[in-house]
């Protein structure tokens, strides 16, 4: 009886652990037609598929959680089953194998030598999507992966590239249809000559490249900048050329997919309303297609000009004609009467461009900038250089000997490419191009127009200081002519009508004097396009000094934005510009200084946001709302920030909001209520979506703005930090809770219990209607400063956009504080996020 019970006990168990082992193959198992694999955490599943309408079977990969069958990848792709004879398992020699039980005939195979192999060999299908088979029963060793063998899909945490210890470099091909996995027209590869760089194929023809790697992304994806989704990491060394993309949320469901219609995608899933959604692809437009306009030619969609298509410079239309018709394909060369060898030659750089394919260039590690230009210099075949490496961490050059071929101009993000020029053509292009010349960068010049008019003001002033001698004294940059803002002859402010407006002009020493030479201890802090320091004039005033980059992404046409908008704007809600000083190459302006800084400095310090209770942040709500009710109706200009942000909120002595950073802002009609841009700027995280994924601009971008700042300030989190396990986003996160009736549970802690419940209710209520996925649904902020202050029945908020749950949304928008997510089903390829 003992023995009995005993053997029944052993049996017991061995019956177990083969029905809870659902996620592997062992040496005495297989898997038949209706039986499947699942991965220990049930997000994918293997086993036998027919694709669409086709009867077909195959072993595939796919997502166990999304309710549409969606496959990641495919065994016999090539050989299908017909019928439902097939079964999958592990032979005698430790293969996989695929068999067709009723034709006798194996139909895919592992094939690892048997040598590598044991008869204890197992597979098991992991939570990455990655099928291993392991070379022994202890699975320290695998023999062979799913990974190394992809389809059409890249999947997270799967090494796209070469591996140089085995020379398998993965080649990602389409599906021939919807219904046949078979291998497609469209690849998808790592090439390695000159510099690694990955090529999008149609057959033999090349159809859209990446560009090498940057140190930041490659040259040719400015969007990887603004990516939200993943953690990527690059790897080039002696044993690998590789690039992986991490999920930073497990949660969420991601695949970059090579389709049977010639796109390359990044998809990511939002639930059973809305599918899969793409969020980023490739080619995206004309200047996307692999040497659209030709050799020595750039292509700029963002240009004055009706055609995308123009000659870098020194060189001229291949044929003029075909050129002038919008034919571009044949490309530009070289003037006939340049000559770059040895006879004064220098470089002009491009900005903001991808780099030409470097199937053909060079690279030389550990060179800067300076010494790159030296070796190109040197050699008459050196067509242009670039840095290898723009990221602050080492250096390199890459140098082309030959044709320059796909280059296109992107509206941030790209590098500095150095094109080799003559002299004549060198100093032609000094007024608005920077470029080498011999061993030094040519001098930088302001834009024509830009430059003219700051030239203007800047002789008015001088002819001004020389009649009143005063060293250091402010004057007016604008006559009233201008329309802007003034200061009267006592210092008082004007009324901002535009009548009678001026803006003050600082001498660059007075600038030095006041900031004790822009020393580090008068830093207040680092913005996207430059420094801001505190300073002193003589007269004993503090003044805020916004310094711009020189390298910064805002150019003359964004400080000039800056000057006039603000000079016209008064209101006490927002910042007031004292000044401005553009000389020896600096352009700074000089606001009211604000001691208390920022409002993020508060909010998200664990220790001072204790310092604002309940009722001041009300306050600043309040005083936030009404600055953009004043830039959105009651100013004599309509204006959308485009960038409102906890940053760029300062506070005076008395906390008091002041609304700053007007360098992005837009200037809208009187009955114009949006705008299409193909320019997206601002910061992810307080981007609606429509302007996010669509370029759509309207007031309600700025309330979407202000939703989630309303949110951030009650709740002391900024809205791109990571919340919960279902959520990426403080919206998400609000959200959530508020259907659960919860929402109380997202005040900020420090307010303990000095808040009035039913008021902060009411803001974070109606900080939900404002970030509402639709614009039309979003309040305008006079509708808004009225149901902060009234006890009005509040409309039910519809779902937020960029949310992810994991339930039935998901997340996204193109970023990058690149935490947030966008709903649309478009990427954002001209974004300027900051």
């Amino acid at each position: 009886m003992y023995q009995k019970k005993e053997i029944l006990k052993y049996f017991l168990v061995f019956v177990f652990r083969i029905c809870s082992s659902t996620d592997t193959i062992g040496p005495n198992q297989s898997l038949k037609d209706g039986d499947i694999l699942v991965s220990s955490g049930n997000a994918f599943a293997l086993g036998f598929f027919s694709p669409g309408k086709s009867r077909n079977r195959y072993i595939g990969i796919w997502y166990n959680k999304v309710p549409e069958q969606t496959v990641v990848w495919v065994a016999n792709r090539d050989n299908p089953i017909n019928g439902t004879s097939g079964v999958f398992a592990i032979d005698p020699a430790g293969n996989l194998v695929l068999s067709d039980e009723s034709r006798n005939l194996s139909v895919w195979s592992t094939n690892m030598s048997s040598i590598t192999l044991q008869k204890s060999s197992s597979a098991q299908l992991m939570e990455t999507g990655n099928f291993v088979l392991f070379q022994d029963q202890s699975r320290s060793v695998i023999a062979w992966q799913s990974f190394d063998y992809p389809t059409n899909t890249i999947l997270p945490n799967m090494k796209a590239g070469l591996n140089r210890k085995t020379g398998l470099n993965k080649f990602f091909r389409s599906w021939k249809s919807h219904d046949d996995p078979g291998t497609g027209e469209y690849g998808y590869k790592l090439e390695l000559n000159g510099t690694p760089q990955f090529f999008f194929y149609k057959g033999p023809d090349r159809l859209w490249r990446t560009g090498p790697w940057n140190g930041l992304r490659w040259s040719g994806v400015p969007e990887m900048d603004l990516n939200f989704i993943y953690n990527i990491s690059y790897v080039e060394n002696d044993d690998e050329v590789t690039i992986t993309n991490v999920v930073k949320d497990p949660s969420i469901f991601a695949r970059t997919v090579l389709n049977e219609s010639g796109i390359l995608e990044r998809l990511t899933w939002q639930g059973p309303e809305r599918g899969w959604a793409r969020i980023w692809y490739a080619p995206n437009d004309q200047c996307d297609n692999y040497a659209h306009c030709g050799a020595y030619s750039n292509c700029d969609l963002f240009n004055l000009s009706e055609f995308e298509c123009s000659c870098l410079p020194g060189f001229e239309p291949q044929q003029e004609r075909q050129w002038y018709l919008r034919e571009a394909s044949h490309g530009c060369k070289r003037k006939q009467e340049e000559s770059v060898c040895g006879n004064g030659e220098g470089f002009i750089k491009v900005k903001n461009a991808k780099v030409p394919d470097t199937s053909i260039a060079l690279m030389t590690k550990n060179l800067g900038l300076t010494a790159c230009q030296e070796l190109c210099l040197k050699n008459c075949s050196c067509t242009a250089f670039a840095s290898a490496n723009i990221s602050g961490e080492g250096n390199g050059c890459i140098t082309w000997h030959g044709n320059l071929v796909d280059i296109r101009q992107f509206p941030n993000n790209g590098q500095d490419l150095y094109i080799r020029v003559s002299a004549a053509e060198l100093a032609q292009n000094t007024r608005n191009s920077k470029g080498f010349h011999g061993k030094r960068l040519a001098t930088t010049v302001i834009a024509s127009i830009v430059g003219m008019l700051l030239i203007l003001f800047l002789a008015c002033w001088l002819s001004k200081k020389k009649r009143n001698g005063a060293k250091g004294e402010t004057k007016p940059l604008f006559s009233s002519s201008t329309g802007l803002t003034s200061y009267d002859s006592r210092g008082k402010e004007m009324d901002g009508s535009g009548t009678n407006a001026k803006v003050s002009v600082f001498d660059v020493n007075t600038i030095i004097s006041a900031t004790d030479d822009f020393s580090e201890s008068n830093k207040l802090g680092e913005g996207g396009f430059g420094a801001v320091y505190k300073g002193r004039l003589d007269s004993g005033q503090e003044i805020a000094v916004k310094r711009l980059s020189k390298i910064s992404g805002q150019g003359n046409e964004e400080f000039k934005n800056e000057i006039t908008l603000i000079a016209r704007l008064q209101h006490k809600n927002l910042v007031r510009l004292l000044g401005c000083c553009v000389q020896q190459d600096e352009k700074m302006l000089v606001y009211e200084y604000l001691p208390n800084k920022g409002l993020d400095n508060f909010i998200f310090d664990k220790t001072r946001r204790s310092f604002i209770g309940w009722s001041k942040r009300f306050e600043i709500i309040l005083g936030i709302a009404r600055g953009i009710i004043y830039l959105h109706e009651d100013s004599r200009l309509r204006i959308v920030h485009r960038d409102l942000k906890a940053s760029n909120i300062l506070l005076d002595t008395s906390m008091n909001p002041k609304i700053s950073d007007f360098g992005l802002a837009r200037i809208f009609g009187v009955d114009q209520t949006e705008a299409n841009t193909n320019r997206v700027v601002g910061t992810y995280g307080y981007m609606s979506p429509e302007y996010a994924m669509q370029g759509v601009l309207s007031i309600k971008s700025d309330v979407y703005s202000f939703g989630v700042l309303l949110l951030e300030i009650i709740c002391g989190r900024k809205n791109s930090s990571y919340i919960q396990d279902n959520t990426v986003n403080l919206i998400g996160h609000v959200w959530n809770l508020w259907r659960e009736e919860r929402a109380l549970d997202i005040v900020d802690s420090s307010l303990e219990n000095s808040y009035d419940v039913n008021k902060i209710l009411r803001c974070i209520h109606v900080g939900l209607l404002c970030v509402q996925e639709c614009a039309p649904d979003r309040p305008i902020m006079s509708e808004v400063a009225f149901m902060l202050c009234n006890e009005t029945r509040l409309p039910y908020p519809k779902k937020p956009a960029f949310i992810f749950n994991t339930a039935s949304t998901t997340p996204y928008s193109k970023s990058a504080s690149a935490e947030n997510r966008s709903v649309n089903d478009m990427s954002i390829t001209m974004v300027e996020a900051r």
